[in-house]
């Protein structure tokens, strides 16, 4: 048995050369569920699983019979281990036991094994072959099997949409007990990953997605545990904690992660079409996604305003108004920029091509009024949107070249 008494920073002395796959159990406080599950993920395991293994039982300061029963597991089934930690927390303990593993892949479950662990296999094979560099399993997507309460099923996919809203984050399910990841990825992450409880998955995974990692997802079949003792109340809100930090700390600029970029991202594309740049493809589409989105902003508010501020002016407000949201947009999801380096310069940049678009509206506007006097409206919105079009290409072409220019990340 390995006993780690850790204090927050420490790192366990490195363990000797072992299987292709360590799975990690976490567990505080739980001798009712530890030996049946123990024995039937072994015995799974020997049975169905075609690579080496060890299974390591991570207790991180039970104060029950969890650990004198993880010891007899340890004599009695030669491929099962057990760490322990004097203090608590699961992401502690999965940061321990993986910092210390020799094993090409590190995976971890719940106890309680309630997801099916007929998706083992599945999760780990893109790791193993180098395909993804994380994989995890989902409760949400359309080929997941769950049974469980309405409540948690609530407060799951509100947690997850939260995430989309906050973090921008991709991933489906960012909480079920069931993911694995390559050594070497861990050894670049966990560094960064401050929480030591539940919300320890999360900051991983955002910090994964971040980096350009592939995430990789198992739609998995899920049985409830009625008999969690998982504080709901307590986990909300030191999630809620975890969110508006990591929030800040991407705002920010904070966190490393042009670094982990280069280290572990992969390169773009080559190109479908010889002659056309890497990434220019994907660059047109969501520059064209935030076109649509600011064009169609753009022509109620200027319908909005039309009447009470006249043609010209309510051109200049609503272009101006767009404008800016136009740029911060293209800045994050078209050219890949994160945090708050340089962005000042680029929205001043964005505003002098905010300028010329504002030029070629308004001679389209002043053509127009000269050539037929007093248009009616549809014909006014149509040689908005004409001149808009040329706008839009004009402006996607100085955000590539000038604006932004090499700052934006690769595709």
């Amino acid at each position: 048995m390995r006993t780690l008494a850790l204090v927050p920073d420490a790192q366990p002395a490195a363990a000797p050369a072992g299987p292709l796959v360590e799975v990690v159990v976490p567990v505080h406080n739980e001798q009712h569920a530890l030996e049946a599950s123990i024995w039937r993920l072994h015995g799974y395991l020997k049975a169905s699983f075609p690579f080496s293994f060890r299974i390591t039982i991570a207790d991180n300061a039970s104060t029950d019979a969890t650990l004198d029963l993880a010891r007899v597991l340890e004599r009695e089934l030669p491929e099962v281990a057990v760490v322990h930690l004097d203090q608590k927390g699961r992401g502690r303990a999965l940061r321990a036991v993986w910092s210390a593993s020799t094993a090409p892949v590190l995976a971890y479950m719940d106890v309680d094994l309630s997801t099916d662990l007929a998706a083992l296999l599945p999760l780990v094979a893109p790791l193993i072959s180098g395909h993804s560099d994380l994989a995890i399993g989902t409760r949400l997507s359309r080929g997941s099997r769950v049974v469980r309460g309405t409540k948690r099923e609530l407060i799951s996919r509100c947690y997850n949409l939260l995430l989309r809203g906050t973090l921008a984050a991709r991933f489906s399910d960012a909480q079920c007990g069931f993911k694995a990841i390559r050594r070497e990825v861990a050894g670049g992450l966990l560094p960064l990953v401050e929480d030591t409880g539940w919300f320890f998955d999360t900051e991983l995974l955002v910090l994964a997605e971040r980096a350009g990692l592939r995430i990789h997802e198992v739609p998995v079949d899920w049985v409830d545990d009625p008999d969690s003792s998982v504080d709901l109340l307590a986990t909300a809100i030191a999630d809620l904690k975890g969110v508006a930090r990591l929030a800040r700390a991407l705002a920010t600029g904070a966190l490393p992660l042009g670094r982990l970029r280069s280290q572990f991202g992969r390169g773009p594309l080559e190109p479908a079409t010889p002659g056309v740049p890497a990434g220019l493809a994907r660059q047109l589409l969501r520059f064209a996604a935030v076109g649509v989105a600011s064009t169609m902003a753009y022509l109620l508010l200027f319908v909005l305003l039309r009447d009470a501020a006249g043609a010209q002016a309510a051109n200049l407000l609503a272009l101006l108004l767009t404008a800016v949201a136009n740029t911060a947009a293209n800045r994050r999801f078209t050219f890949g920029l994160r945090g708050r380096g340089g962005a000042a310069g680029q929205q001043l940049r964005g505003l002098a091509v905010f300028g010329l678009g504002l030029a070629l509206t308004s001679g389209a506007l002043a053509l127009l009024h000269a050539a037929a006097g007093s248009p009616g409206r549809p014909l006014e919105l149509a040689v908005l949107v004409a001149a808009n079009l040329a706008a839009t290409l004009l402006r996607f072409l100085l955000l590539r070249g000038w604006v932004f220019g090499r700052s934006a990340a690769p595709f």
